[in-house]
């Protein structure tokens, strides 16, 4: 059997303790001087103030914790008070309920006060016209709507402006967290680009190196030695000028410093010639179509892609191809620059270097930020070969899509 939780009352603020305590001793002082609001009304026992003026400060207590029960009380002690000698105390601590109870009662009871001490104060004001017919229920209106209508207004007034700084406040902190959210993404989107420069510019150089290092340990021949030194020798010097360059442009450039320029397809032809010298102890042919009717026209993000994808497609024949033709094949078509390079598939005697998918993922990542089609994998030609193709599109038109 489960036993009922007991009731527990929240704890009241410090500061409505104090304010119900401090309004009780004023109040008593007060009725101890025998300074009471009116006289001969019903209830004239000397006595009588005290009950409204003590329900009245047990309703400060918690005009905070419970806003809605301490107007009740506090308006239950106001009209009786009316049928005493009366309390100036009581009325002044009735106003700060009502104050009190549109400032931290819940949104619904916000506004409908203001809204209901407004009817109360005409509904008085019209009642004592029509009872007394003079002047003096005007002031009575009046009274009733400083008593009651104002501190409901200037509570709404508070409490509307609370709510709009508090709203300004989470949209700043909205604002700092999208801030903040775009400037990890761009982080991270520059992180990505900068690996990939790095991979497409150095993967090259560095597979030519263990590809011929790695000759010239197996074979005793000081010529074929000398030949794959001077190999390495070249890729060394070309993969350090690519390092600086990747270092410059990561540098904060001065105000006299001309940006890096990007590689583009007008280099394509030297790079085929440096990839065709590395490749030829492999036993690899490098040829180089291009089909394009004019090179001028491509946006430059989309030569820079097309460059590196060849590039890279380069590196892997070299690092995995079978002896036999590596083809590189460019297309302009309608709307797309088509990239295509294919190699043989397949084993390939003789040293070669280890690898490790990034290359692939680089070419799929530029292809897709242009918003290109992409596609690697093994194909069998017309003649039964089995090649490695590598064929991408690359619209002419995306060249505000990427920023590299």
């Amino acid at each position: 059997m489960t036993l009922p939780r007991p009731v527990t009352l929240p704890r009241p603020h410090r500061f409505d303790l104090l304010l119900g305590s401090l309004g009780l001793a004023c109040g008593l002082l007060l009725w101890s001087f025998g300074l009471y609001t009116t006289g001969g009304r019903l209830l004239d026992q000397q006595w009588a103030p005290l009950i409204p003026l003590a329900a009245t400060a047990g309703a400060e207590v918690v005009r905070r914790t419970l806003p809605r029960t301490a107007l009740a009380v506090a308006t239950a002690a106001v009209v009786a008070d009316q049928f005493t000698n009366g309390n100036l105390v009581t009325i002044l601590m009735f106003t700060d309920v009502v104050y009190a109870a549109v400032v931290y009662g819940n949104p619904a009871s916000a506004r409908r006060i203001p809204y209901s001490t407004g009817l109360v104060t005409v509904a008085v004001t019209v009642g004592f016209l029509v009872w007394w017919q003079n002047a003096i229920a005007l002031v009575v209106g009046v009274l009733t709507g400083m008593v009651s209508f104002m501190p409901a207004l200037t509570g709404a007034a508070v409490r509307n402006h609370r709510e709009a700084a508090e709203a300004a406040r989470l949209r700043a902190e909205q604002t700092a967290l999208l801030a903040e959210m775009d400037r990890t993404q761009a982080v991270v989107a520059e992180r990505a680009r900068m690996a990939r420069e790095l991979h497409d510019m150095v993967a090259n150089h560095l597979s030519a190196i263990a590809i011929h290092s790695t000759a010239a340990l197996s074979l005793d021949d000081p010529g074929t030695t000398r030949q794959a030194l001077t190999v390495i020798r070249e890729n060394s010097v070309a993969g350090l000028a690519e390092m600086r360059r990747l270092i410059g442009l990561l540098r904060e450039s001065g105000a006299d410093t001309e940006p890096a320029a990007a590689p583009t397809l007008a280099g394509l032809d030297a790079l085929v010639d440096q990839a065709r010298t590395n490749a030829r102890p492999s036993g690899l042919v490098l040829v180089l179509e291009d089909n394009r009717e004019s090179a001028a026209g491509l946006p430059a993000p989309v030569e820079l892609a097309a460059y590196r994808i060849v590039q890279e497609s380069l590196t892997n024949a070299l690092k995995h191809a079978a002896p036999g033709e590596v083809r590189v094949v460019l297309a302009r078509e309608p709307d797309a620059l088509a990239v295509e390079v294919t190699s043989p598939f397949g084993e390939r005697p003789g040293p070669t270097a280890p690898g490790s998918g990034a290359g692939l993922v680089g070419m799929r990542e530029r292809t897709a930020l242009l918003g290109g089609a992409f596609e690697a994998g093994a194909v069998t030609d017309g003649g039964g070969r089995r090649l490695w193709r590598v064929r991408a599109e690359l619209p002419v038109d995306a060249s505000d899509e990427e920023r590299t």
